[in-house]
């Protein structure tokens, strides 16, 4: 049907710079189209734009009437050339993003091996060990792993350096929490955090989990320096006082010879020594380079050890005087003292300079923080940039004590967020590189040198980067070296490459998806394919697939591929693909409902290879699609939420929010749905504007306390819900109060309490869909009280307002009275309604005999291969059937791409009972590395131990 047009296409010249994530296109109009947005071109691209558009209306699928709205006054020429103004995907244009993280042939042993090295490393070891585990958790898709390393690594830090560097990165991962009206020096209520505790030196285990000590008043002893502080004149030595003079030109300071001596063995070997000055009265010291005022506070700190009286330019000059006469005591004041006096960037960049010349610590690990807490916006700030940038800067801040592979790791990463290409990114991961001392970090350093030299298209550099990155033990950095010889002309060796390492190394999806790049025909789609089996996450061969379906006319197969990997993982590239191919369609609705849902992932999203932003795409589609009114709306996000069709809810609140772009329930609505699909860093930054945009303290309080529950704040979240409560009741309040106390162990009492809380929030006005969510929690905790007659009453209720997810929890009534075939029944009642039911089918799957459980597990593998339950259940019936290899097998076929913890101790227990203890420990080493409170494990472990002792007997 399209081979001509893919022809025609073919024929074109093809886009530059097509190499990223996001999809790919040929530019049928030339130069013209660069234009973005719809440009019109001219010539043979118009006539190419009214050969396209015929040709796709007269074999359109679906009927054009049932969908498309088009302005009267517009030619069908016209949409077509604004709706596809770059062409169509190809699949030459196509291929895998190299990930910048560590990756390792075994992850399983990378995580037993880095738990195993944290547990025995010194107190002074640990907080290196705990960022190497937060690099290699970058590997995986949770970012609380991540954190949880960071906030461990912080806690074990015992240099000050290490803690400013360690807490901003903290407050850099949580800045999408911040709120408005916080400055860069606030911080959340944590000592971890806190900018005053980073500057305190030491490990102490207990201080991390105080309170912030900056809001705190003026400490005593601030008090005490205030009564005590003196005027240079009330406090300097009378002409009576002292027993010798420092001259600066004709001034005199009177001095205690005494006093001068203890600032240090120079001066006291001077005065007291051989030296002739030590039988003088008078000595000139005009000559050394400093001030009369600068003469006279040095000698008054010689006897009252104080500085508050004096400027910050005469602290400096003491500082310097230090220096020169190795004053440690002086100068440990003069640092602390400026130290305390840096609050904001002006301060710092005053400041820095200094610091660094007279390697003051404190003080210039007091304007780094500030530096570092002000990212990103200083990274665009030049004089900041250039402390971090070049060699030499880092040479002196080696000198001072603050240069570290951990500051410039966390930079680096800063930099190649905000553009990989940029010189600042290549230089200060030249600079990291320079910093390593372990052998782990040369591998991340010189493989993320890499991937920026392959972005920036020096395949010479890149190869040599990753080369040097496999040298120093990343066997990963291999898809480099051959992504930069294919790059380069040599497509031969870089498929011998990845063969080699296929082949000495034992499969992995990421090998397979590599060489596909190198081969045609048959053998890439054979390694497509094993890609797919070995690691169905990985997207780039659901992307391909697709593509070439497209590119043989087959536009709904290509849908069906790529909604295969969409069922499970939500990304703004796939949704773009998928949107791309229903403007090919015509299907303008579907089109939007995925445009819109990548806004809401990534607003800043380019379209058509960067060549369109987004929302210029909504506006150019809205005309052809059918209006809704504000009412409208609600009625199809309740559709929606009752069919549990995530993407269509989140366009909806999408569409509503371009009405209404202030309105913090929506904002709320949205991060719920984003939480569902897995995107926290989108949720949570959907939260953070609803409590941003929220009008009223009571609501404010309750999105507040949603993100510190969701950062792991408990009590904290619980204290907002009931703030809020005290100041006016509340579904949402009463909710969230409810929400925080069902998260734990609920005794008779607590659950008592957590029912009427919810009744308490049911009473309260809401829209049907919180309601419903509200009786489904209510149902659950009757269950658990084993109340099922009220448990239905509740299901039933939230089934009548469309709370489609009920099903399940009225099947779990149904199945505790012994009603399988009600269960079952109620189960498949949820799986036609849901559009998403991969877990409807997992759980039904608890209500049938062991052949249609199998059945259902199956199914719900193939919608979404990383739930674990399947594969959970499935090794634990070939093991009752004695098949223990093969129980081994099938959990090791999904730990190799999902290292999820139940799977990891399940693993081990299978091991420690076939005798294997080695293999149990380090399955239980691996589990214990992703969650180190697991109880069952760490009793598993301990006993493995005991049996690996006694065999080695």
């Amino acid at each position: 049907m399209q081979n001509n047009i893919i022809t025609t296409m073919r024929s074109l010249k093809v886009i530059d710079g097509c190499k990223s994530a996001q999809v790919c296109a040929v530019n049928p109009s030339g130069p013209a189209s660069d234009m973005g947005g719809g440009g019109r071109g001219s010539g043979y691209g118009e006539k190419l734009f009214q050969h396209l558009h015929d040709h796709i209306r007269m074999n359109s699928i679906r009927a054009r009437s049932s969908r498309n709205y088009q302005a009267p006054n517009e030619t069908p020429s016209v949409l077509i050339e604004t709706l596809l103004p770059y062409g169509l995907p190809m699949t030459e244009l196509l291929e895998p993003q190299i990930e910048r993280c560590l990756k390792s042939v075994d992850f399983v042993e990378a995580l037993a091996r880095m738990y195993r090295k944290i547990e025995n490393s010194q107190q002074f070891e640990k907080s290196d060990a705990y960022i190497e585990q937060g690099l290699i958790f970058r590997g995986l898709s949770d970012p609380k792993l991540v954190r949880r390393s960071l906030q461990s690594a912080r806690q074990h830090a015992v240099d000050v350096h290490a803690k400013v560097v360690l807490a901003a990165w903290l407050r850099f991962e949580r800045r999408e929490d911040e709120l408005i009206g916080t400055s860069s020096m606030d911080c959340c209520g944590r000592n971890i955090e806190c900018p005053k505790a980073n500057l305190v030196p030491g490990y102490d285990p207990e201080s991390v989990y105080d309170h912030c000590i900056c809001p705190r008043g003026p400490r005593e002893d601030d008090d005490d320096d205030d009564d005590l502080s003196m005027k240079d004149e009330e406090c300097s030595t009378s002409e009576e006082d002292g027993d010798m003079s420092f001259f600066v030109g004709d001034d005199e300071v009177r001095c205690f010879r005494s006093k001068i001596a203890s600032l240090s063995i120079p001066f006291r070997t001077m005065l007291y020594g051989d030296f002739r000055e030590s039988h003088r009265e008078k000595i000139n010291f005009t000559q050394n380079g400093f001030s009369l005022k600068g003469i006279r506070a040095a000698e008054i700190f010689s006897r009252t050890k104080r500085l508050n009286s004096f400027d910050p330019q005469i602290v400096l000059e003491l500082l310097s005087f230090a220096n020169r006469f190795c004053c440690e005591e002086m100068k440990a004041s003069c640092d602390a003292h400026l130290a305390s006096l840096v609050h904001s960037v002006e301060d710092a960049m005053l400041f820095i300079d200094y610091g660094l010349d007279e390697t003051a610590y404190f003080l210039v690990a007091a304007c780094l923080q500030v530096f570092l807490r002000d990212l990103p916006s200083s990274m665009h700030n030049p004089n900041v940039m250039r402390l971090f940038c070049s060699s030499e800067a880092r040479e002196k801040m080696a000198t001072a004590g603050h240069a570290s592979f951990t500051l410039y790791y966390f930079l680096s990463q800063i930099a190649m967020d905000a553009d990989m290409k940029s010189n600042t990114t290549v230089m200060l991961l030249e600079r990291l590189v320079e910093s390593c001392t372990d052998s782990w970090q040369k591998q991340a350093a010189l493989h993320q040198l890499g991937v920026v030299m392959l972005e920036r298209k020096e395949y010479k550099d890149a190869q040599h980067w990753f080369q040097a990155a496999v040298e120093a033990g990343n066997l990963y950095s291999l898809v480099g070296v051959a992504r930069a010889k294919y790059k380069r002309g040599h497509m031969y060796s870089a498929y011998k490459l990845m063969s080699s390492l296929i082949s000495e190394h034992g499969p992995t999806g990421w090998m397979y998806q590599e060489r596909s790049l190198y081969c045609a025909g048959n053998e890439k789609m054979m390694d497509l394919n094993a890609a797919t089996e070995l690691d169905p996450t990985l997207v780039f061969p659901y992307k391909y697939r697709a593509v070439m379906l497209l590119e043989e006319d087959k536009i709904g197969a290509a849908i069906s591929e790529i909604n295969k990997i969409m069922g499970f993982m939500i990304s703004p590239d796939c949704l773009e693909l998928r949107a791309w191919f229903l403007l090919a369609l015509e299907d303008y609705d579907s089109a939007l409902r995925d445009v819109r849902a990548l806004l809401t992932l990534n607003p800043n999203y380019m379209v058509f290879n960067g060549k369109m932003h987004g929302n210029q795409l909504v506006e150019i589609l809205k005309p052809h699609v059918q209006k809704w009114s504000q009412a409208d709306c609600w009625m199809q996000l309740y559709d929606r939420w009752s069919s549990v069709d995530d993407i269509g809810s989140l366009a909806v609140v999408h569409h509503m929010l371009e009405n209404d772009p202030g309105k913090s329930l929506l904002r709320f609505r949205q991060s719920l749905l984003l939480l569902r699909l897995n995107c926290q860093k989108a949720a949570m930054h959907s939260l953070r504007l609803a409590r941003n945009y929220s009008n009223f303290d009571h609501e404010r309080l309750v999105y507040e306390g949603w993100i510190l529950y969701d950062t792991g704040h408990r009590e904290e979240a619980l204290a907002k819900a009931e703030e809020s409560i005290s100041i006016q009741r509340s579904f949402e309040a009463f909710f969230l109060k409810a929400y925080i106390l069902a998260d734990s162990s609920l005794d008779s009492e607590s659950s008592t309490y957590v029912i009427q809380l919810l009744e308490d929030a049911l009473k309260c006005p809401s829209d049907g869909l919180r309601k419903g969510q509200a009786l489904n929690n209510l149902g659950s905790i009757y269950v658990d009280c084993d109340k099922l007659d009220l448990a239905a009453n509740c299901y039933m209720n939230a089934l009548n307002i469309k709370h489609t997810r009920a099903h399940q929890g009225l099947a779990r009534v149904y199945h505790l009275k012994n009603q399988r075939k009600s269960a079952y029944d109620e189960m498949t009642r949820l799986i036609e309604k849901a559009k998403n039911n991969a877990s409807a089918f997992e759980k039904r799957s608890e209500y049938c005999d062991r052949d249609m459980a199998r059945s259902d597990l199956t199914m719900a593998t193939q919608l979404d291969p990383v739930r674990t339950y399947p594969y959970r259940y499935r090794a634990a019936i070939l093991m009752d059937d004695h098949k223990e290899g093969e129980a081994v097998q099938e959990l090791t076929k999904a730990i190799n791409f999902i290292p999820d913890l139940q799977l990891l101790h399940l693993r081990a227990a299978f091991h420690d009972s076939m005798g294997n203890p080695s293999a149990a420990l380090r399955d239980c080493e691996a589990a214990l590395c992703l969650d180190p409170d697991h109880v069952e494990t760490f009793e598993l472990y301990t006993k493995a131990c005991e049996r690996a002792k006694e065999q080695q007997k």
